[in-house]
């Protein structure tokens, strides 16, 4: 058994090491904050490897690093989500970005972020197959249109649609959360 978990840990870390890697250095302020959240992703992966079966590892291993991510964002600030918010008074709408993505470490902003994951994933689950898998491999794991053609021999063009219909569903979709968010 300790040789099977070897062996998938390896495959998981030859075929998801450099993306996840990329994915997390895009995300946080340095590159040795992001070498950390890649090793606590790893060591999470090695401990539930047998634990607990994951259908689909990269999924997994990205939902891991962004939830890594945030909590490095979490420790780093305190603030209020309503300080975040404009008020409504001004012609700013606010920023639904900036609520979701913020380095605030409030209860609010923790659930605001964990509904806001769990919608979309629930809504990609929605989706074909193709469209959910050339979404993820562009959007979360960072792969270009041209690599993903070239592992699946789809066209491009192909590829992109594919894409935008998982964006549009997506759209759609969460369209009533970020109401729910950004209008107190």
């Amino acid at each position: 058994m300790p040789e099977e978990k070897n062996k998938t840990i390896l495959q998981a870390i030859s075929s998801y090491g450099k993306n996840l890697l990329g994915f997390i250095r895009r995300r946080v302020i340095n590159d040795a904050d992001a070498e950390d959240i890649l090793q606590d992703v790893w060591y999470q992966f090695s401990s539930v490897i047998n634990s607990e079966p994951i259908e689909q590892t990269g999924a997994w291993l990205y939902r891991v690093a962004r939830n890594k991510i945030l909590d490095k964002h979490k420790k780093h600030t305190e603030t209020l989500l309503d300080d975040m918010v404009t008020d409504e008074d001004d012609d700013e709408a606010p920023d639904f970005k900036a609520i979701l993505m913020t380095e605030a470490n409030t209860p609010e902003t923790e659930y605001l972020r964990n509904l806001f994951w769990e919608q979309l994933f629930y809504a990609l689950d929605e989706l074909p197959e193709e469209q959910r898998q050339v979404y993820i491999w562009q959007e979360l794991e960072d792969i270009s249109f041209k690599e993903i053609a070239e592992r699946t021999g789809e066209n491009v063009q192909t590829l992109v649609s594919r894409k935008r219909y998982a964006v549009l569903h997506l759209r759609k979709r969460l369209k009533q959360l970020y109401l729910e968010i950004t209008e107190y």
